[in-house]
């Protein structure tokens, strides 16, 4: 298992103070200074919010996501098209490999240096997803 918090560099609190983490016991956690009391929160709780943020973002748009992917892959035959729609469509049953296997801190970088950054209360409750280049929600029918 990882003892990595996923989104571990990127979080902060509702007043713009860098989250810490640390791992108990094996278990990783994010901790937030609630003024001057250590919260430790369940890095889970706080990733699978994150998580399912980025999922609801991706819905409706999978079309767009797999014909860019796939081009930029040099992939662009139906078939990379197919295995690209499938991963897309199961995307939330892969949060437990997703856990288990971490996000390379290089690519945490990454994303931290383009301006991705996740926002959380005391409670671990996430109230904002900041993320460059954000698709806006599909329209409703």
């Amino acid at each position: 298992m990882n003892t990595h918090p996923l989104f571990s560099g990127l979080i902060i609190d509702e007043y713009g103070k860098p989250v810490d983490t640390v791992s108990i016991s094996g278990e990783p956690f994010y901790v937030v200074d609630d003024a001057g009391f250590l919260r430790h929160i369940p890095s889970i709780d706080v990733d699978k919010q994150v998580f399912n943020t980025l999922m609801d973002q991706i819905r409706g748009h999978e079309d767009v996501i797999v014909e860019q992917a796939s081009k930029m892959l040099d992939q662009d035959n139906i078939f990379s098209r197919a295995i690209l729609m499938n991963q897309l469509q199961n995307m939330d049953k892969q949060f437990d490999s997703l856990v288990e296997s971490g996000i390379p801190e290089p690519t945490r970088q990454y994303l931290g240096m383009m301006g991705f950054k996740i926002t959380i209360n005391i409670h671990g409750e996430v109230l904002n997803v900041d993320q460059p280049g954000q698709m806006s929600p599909p329209e409703e029918e």
